[in-house]
């Protein structure tokens, strides 16, 4: 009965260690110009899961902290295509592009992104 209980203690504790140990802190380019696209690209982003979202205007490189129990990365870089903003490895939909404002249109404005 002893070693029972002790095996369920141990899974118990992995268990929780794997839990906590699901936080991810990750960076990638996120396109856009100007203080409209950094608060609608951290806006979009202010969700379950995510814990620190900082897009910078000059770098066009969005720092991330999440958790990876609640949201992936591919979620999180739909959710910014879905605003309009392309990633290194996402386009936004062209109809949700051309909504944006003019001084936030990244594409016409010669700012492609083919690193």
């Amino acid at each position: 009965m002893k070693n029972i209980i002790l095996i369920l203690a141990v899974i118990a504790i992995s268990f929780t260690v794997t839990a906590q140990n699901k936080t991810v802190k990750t960076s990638f380019k996120v396109y856009g110009n100007c203080t409209q696209c950094k608060e609608r690209i951290e806006s979009a982003l202010d969700i379950k899961g995510i814990k620190v979202a900082e897009w910078n205007i000059d770098t066009k490189v969005l720092q991330l902290v999440y958790d990876s129990t609640k949201i992936s990365e591919t979620q999180i870089r739909q959710k910014i295509a879905a605003v309009g903003h392309d990633t290194d490895k996402d386009k936004a939909p062209d109809n949700v592009y051309l909504r944006l404002p003019d001084c936030c249109l990244f594409r016409e404005n010669n700012n492609t992104h083919h690193d």
